[in-house]
């Protein structure tokens, strides 16, 4: 997989994306990550990419012309599954679009910032809009690197327990049971003995009966999708 990233400051993928699971992916070759500053391709020359809105009204806007300088040379060198432009106002990002995305190969990410990006981008340009929840982030670079992230995770290879993808929180539109390590007893609190039985149909079916559970106290709204 292949994600392009556009934004105003590359600097702060920096952190997220030189540590951990992500930085393990890009050095197995599984996943290649593309910063792409979108001053670079401004025509002006103090490298602009905002101004003012037309109508009035606080916040600066994204001009349309650097933007899409941008996503047209990306799309010169190869073609796009989908051209994502990071919007609160777009859908909610979940585990089944996680899964849905995972299997593209490449991916271009929009980070907007001020008071958003000229809306002839978004009518012309962009293939689909995500938000990563219900309210206002400074910018889309926050909800490119969580969407980074949880795409490549699910990449064949990447983790290092193929199964250990399919049992998080969402899939399967349930949460993940409680996890115990040891010690089996820490002050007085001990791991439920079904978990120490080594009996593994048994385990299963307390896992999914306490995902279940869980599931129905924390996220009842999951269950409108579940089949039981």
């Amino acid at each position: 997989m292949r994600i392009d990233i556009l934004t105003i400051f590359p600097e702060m993928f920096e952190g997220p994306f030189s540590h951990s699971i992500i930085k393990r992916a890009v050095e197995k070759g599984k996943a290649e990550i593309h910063l792409h500053n979108i001053r670079d391709y401004s025509t002006d020359k103090h490298r602009r990419v905002d101004d003012y809105q037309y109508g009035g009204g606080a916040g600066m806007v994204m001009m349309a012309e650097p933007v899409v300088n941008c996503i047209e040379a990306l799309q010169n060198e190869r073609d796009y599954d989908e051209i994502i432009y990071m919007a609160p106002d777009g859908e909610l990002f979940d585990q089944p679009m996680a899964n849905q995305l995972s299997t593209h190969q490449n991916l271009i990410l929009l980070c907007g910032h001020y008071k958003g990006i000229d809306e002839r981008i978004r009518q012309h340009f962009i293939t689909r809009e995500i938000s990563i929840g219900n309210y206002v982030l400074s910018g889309g670079e926050l909800a490119a690197a969580v969407i980074t992230d949880s795409l490549i995770r699910l990449l064949p290879g990447v983790l290092n327990d193929e199964t250990s993808a399919l049992s998080d929180s969402y899939q399967d539109n349930l949460l993940s049971p409680p996890a115990y390590t040891r010690p089996a007893e820490f002050r007085g609190m001990k791991v439920p003995d079904i978990l120490l039985s080594g009996h593994e149909a048994r385990i299963k079916e307390w896992r999914h009966d306490e995902a279940v559970k869980r599931t129905k106290e924390r996220r009842p709204g999951l269950f409108d999708n579940i089949n039981e």
